[in-house]
Parts: structure tokens; C-alpha cells; sequence
């Protein structure tokens, strides 16, 4: 365990195959597909759920919204391209192959498609509606807020849970296994992981700064997102390295798995 402790980190390896991928990948894109079905086919209920439905820490956030944290919130939208850019640049400088980068591009639209597909089922059976959809019955409400929820479509109705918290994390966390598999033995690896998980709560905080999400919607999304990206991860994750080598400080060892 002492040799170990200080040997370098052994870079993992993931690999796809096609008896396991194809019907990952299709069983993603179904639930993306039904998920949208049933999105699409969302209706206006006659009234508003009671406020006293909401459970007590969302109560207070019944009423809210601001529009410019609604907007910096679909701004944040821009930082999905984080696991591409990682990948990409590692690619390039020669740290990384393009199968390589296939293979994490390949995991990483398996997770959005089944995260999304999950949260957009479980939207469209109208849980609770959007905090700013209590603007009108609420001390909180602005007059933003009050127009914002007279303008509402069905959508608005199905706060439960954040697709935005979904998909922050799920970039997160193929961002920082990204980064952590082509530069294995970096010493920014926790600098990235900190910094990509702290912008996916920042993105959900503003969620609910805006009005469009309670605190339960985008724990929950977090949760999902983190789950759904680990477990694809860890499916594809090479077993088949019965021996590996590895070197440090010195210090070298040979791994042997059975």
C-alpha cells in the first residue's frame, strides 16, 4: 500500500463496445424521444397547486423571480462544451487519441440522453409548478414575475426537477473524469474538478435565484446528473488490464489484477 500511495496514478481506460453500446445508446435516445413526447404533450391545469403543497424549504422561494439571473443562467449553458474542450485540447497536444475522444463523446451523449429523457418525463407529470408561478398570490411577486407567469405555457406547470441541475452536473463530472483519464498525474486535476463542480452549483443556485427551480428540483438534478454520468462511466470502464506498470518517486511496482 506504501509502494502504491507513492507510484504515480495509473491512467484509466475506458472502451466501447458494440454488443454493450448499441443498446445503451438506443435505450438513450428512446428516453430522450419519450421524454419529449410526453414534454410536448403537457397540459394547463385549471388551477394553481397550493402553496402549502410545497415542501417547507421551498415554501419561502414560492413567488420569486429574477430576470437577470434567468438570463445568466441559459448564459451558463455555454460552459457544456467543457468535457469537448478537454478532450479536445488533450487530442491535439498529443496526450490523447482521437478514439480516445470518441469514446468519452460517445458516454457523454449516452448520459445527457438519459438524464434529459428521465428529467423530461418526470416533468411532465406536473409535480409542483415554477416558484415564479406564485407571483400573483404572493408578497414576493414582482411585477417581472407577474407577467412571466400570466405569459406561462403548460412547461411552467412541471418545476420537478431542474434539466438545467441535470445537465450542469453531468458536465461536471465528465469534465473532471475527462481531465483526470489524458492527464492522469496532473497537479490541476483537483484545481478542475473544484472549479467544474462549483460552476454546476452556480448554475443551479441561479436556477433558483431566477424563480425557475426550488432547492429540491436542483439537488435532485444534481443527483441525477452525478448518477447517470458515473454509472455510464463506470460501464465502460476497461477491465480487461490484468497488468499494468507504474513509476514514482523512486519507487516502480507492477499491478496485477485477477
Amino acid at each position: 500500500m506504501g509502494f502504491a500511495q507513492a507510484s504515480e496514478t495509473e491512467r484509466p481506460t475506458y472502451k466501447l463496445s458494440l454488443e454493450n453500446d448499441l443498446p445503451v445508446t438506443l435505450a438513450a435516445g428512446g428516453m430522450f424521444g419519450m421524454g419529449m413526447f410526453l414534454y410536448s404533450r403537457m397540459d394547463t391545469p385549471e388551477t394553481l397547486k397550493d402553496k402549502g403543497d410545497l415542501l417547507p424549504w421551498d415554501k419561502p422561494l414560492a413567488g420569486r423571480y429574477s430576470k437577470s439571473a434567468d438570463r445568466a443562467s441559459d448564459i451558463g449553458s455555454v460552459f457544456a462544451l467543457g468535457p469537448l474542450a478537454v478532450g479536445g485540447i488533450a487530442w491535439y497536444s498529443g496526450n490523447s487519441t482521437g478514439g480516445e475522444f470518441a469514446t468519452f463523446t460517445v458516454m457523454l451523449l449516452q448520459a445527457v440522453g438519459i438524464g434529459n429523457g428521465i428529467n423530461l418525463a418526470i416533468r411532465s407529470l406536473e409535480v409542483w409548478p415554477r416558484p415564479y408561478m406564485y407571483a400573483s398570490s404572493t408578497r414576493s411577486g414582482t411585477e417581472a414575475g407577474k407577467e412571466k407567469a400570466g405569459n406561462a405555457k403548460a412547461e411552467a406547470y412541471g418545476s420537478f426537477f431542474s434539466g438545467h441541475a441535470t445537465a450542469a452536473f453531468t458536465v461536471a463530472t465528465f469534465t473532471d473524469q475527462w481531465f483526470k483519464t489524458v492527464y492522469p498525474n496532473s497537479p490541476y486535476k483537483g484545481i478542475v474538478c473544484a472549479t467544474a463542480y462549483s460552476l454546476a452549483g452556480l448554475e443551479s443556485v441561479l436556477r433558483i435565484a431566477a424563480g425557475k427551480h426550488y432547492v429540491s428540483d436542483v439537488v435532485v438534478g444534481a443527483l441525477v446528473g452525478t448518477g447517470v454520468s458515473l454509472g455510464i462511466l463506470e460501464m465502460h470502464k476497461d477491465r480487461n488490464q490484468k497488468f499494468s506498470l507504474w513509476v514514482g518517486p523512486n519507487v516502480a511496482g507492477i499491478t496485477l489484477r485477477i
